[in-house]
């Protein structure tokens, strides 16, 4: 297999990822944590927040950027013009909708939540879980969509070599 194609597959792979990553959390995750004890939802996300910084999904989420530039400008190079754009504009899309607002908002918003003492009263607890999750689950969303959007460039780009 020549050298664009391994980078075209691998910019598949690494798009993919990050968008069953993100996925994940709108078919499952947010909707469970939604119907549980708003207490539980709180220490769970709490948990999962803390526990996604790792060396597992470093990758899909800081690398998948520099995979598409990499793989746009071997394309370029290769006369693969329209594959190089696709790429490229997979790229984009993931930067900015995917990576960029996940470290603008979801971030933050999962910070300011770590800080978060959980009350003993329920009332109290969902007031914290409904100021929190559908702010979130919005903006989970607009980033699966750019990320599912980022993976279908990407294969597009991939029909082009």
């Amino acid at each position: 297999m020549n050298v664009i194609k391994t980078l075209s597959i691998t910019s598949i792979l690494f798009c993919g990822a990050i968008f069953g990553f993100f996925y994940a959390w709108v078919c499952s995750t947010m909707w469970g944590l939604d119907q549980a004890d708003p207490r539980i939802a709180i220490a769970a996300m709490q948990a999962m927040n803390a526990s996604v910084r790792n060396s597992v999904f470093f990758p899909a989420f800081f690398l998948t950027p520099f995979v598409l530039a990499v793989t746009a400008g071997v394309a370029y190079r290769g006369q693969f013009r329209p594959a190089a754009f696709w790429f490229a504009s997979a790229g984009f899309v993931y930067l900015i909708f995917g990576l960029f607002l996940t470290m603008g908002v979801n971030v933050p918003m999962n910070e300011a939540l770590a800080t978060v003492d959980i009350p003993e009263d329920v009332g109290a607890a969902e007031i914290i879980w409904q100021d929190y999750s559908p702010r979130w689950q919005f903006w989970n969303q607009l980033r699966t969509i750019a990320s599912g959007t980022a993976l279908t460039f990407a294969g597009i780009g991939l029909s082009k070599v």
